[in-house]
């Protein structure tokens, strides 16, 4: 069995508070884009087998599939065993949720597989166990995400907007960028609601001028190379241009092909890790 894994961006990213236990309580919009990881399965008789083509990530139970299939296992005593082919496009410890797109298409690849009768808000609810992304990642497409990520509302789709995509080459933790966020010192909050209106209207000017990420701050102090990138894109015809999630990808929209494939030549020449993509 094949499927695809599709990767997000970050339209908005609001911190509005502070759980006791630590977590940050958040207000996203999420955004699925047509850049995606290929997982072929196949049962087998026993054990967990995962192989991947990037060496560097692990295949043992560290890795986000792995704790999807054993979750699923444990929870609907399933016995048999699971043998896993991970294709990796998505850029890893990028901010657009590759390892989280991957544990979600796993959970719904063994609901097909061992025939079992899950919604999908039953498989958010196990998702949420393996990271604050894959509920979301579960239903994709445009979505607020609310509390840590868990509390999942679907929007008007935003689909087909043209964008470039940039991964510098390097990982950014999202716990140290959490931990380094002083909410107190955010005082430039994203207008959500507004944003979302402007995107039920199709109004990508609008959207591209006014999309905040308030995790650039921490990210871009440590990383100035990601300011550089968010610059060139806006030199090069973006109408607007941020950092997803903790970064340190950064993304750009575009009005039209013409201008987003120039931006793409001149960025690629410069950085490994550049894509043109849509929304979906």
């Amino acid at each position: 069995m094949r499927v695809k894994a599709y990767g997000k961006i970050n339209i908005s990213l609001d911190v509005v508070g502070k759980r006791e236990d630590g977590y940050h309580l958040l207000r996203m919009i999420m955004q699925t884009v047509d850049i995606y990881d290929e997982l072929e399965f196949e049962k087998c008789d026993e054990d967990i087998i995962i192989n991947c083509n990037k060496k560097y990530l692990p295949v043992d139970e560290n890795n986000l599939v792995y704790k999807a299939i054993k979750l699923f296992m444990e929870k609907y005593n399933i016995s048999s065993g699971v043998k896993v082919n991970i294709v990796k496009n998505i850029p890893v410890a990028a901010g657009m949720a590759g390892g989280s797109a991957d544990a979600a298409a796993t959970l719904k690849a063994m609901r097909s597989m061992f025939k079992k009768d899950v919604t999908d808000g039953e498989l958010m609810e196990l998702g949420l166990k393996i990271g604050a992304d894959v509920p979301y990642c579960v239903v994709g497409g445009t979505a607020l995400c609310e509390g840590i990520g868990e509390v999942v509302t679907k929007l008007k789709p935003f689909k087909n907007k043209i964008l470039v995509v940039v991964k510098p080459n390097f990982g950014v933790s999202t716990k140290d960028v959490y931990k380094a966020l002083e909410i107190n010192k955010i005082h430039k909050h994203p207008e959500t609601e507004k944003l979302i209106n402007a995107m039920k209207q199709e109004n990508i000017k609008y959207v591209s001028k006014n999309m905040r990420n308030v995790l650039e701050n921490v990210t871009i102090k440590k990383h100035l190379l990601i300011k550089q990138i968010k610059e060139e894109m806006m030199r090069n015809g973006a109408l607007g241009s941020m950092m997803s999630g903790s970064g340190p990808t950064v993304f750009g929209f575009f009005e039209d092909m013409l201008k987003a494939q120039d931006c793409y030549d001149k960025l690629k020449e410069k950085y490994r890790d550049c894509y043109i993509t849509r929304t979906i």
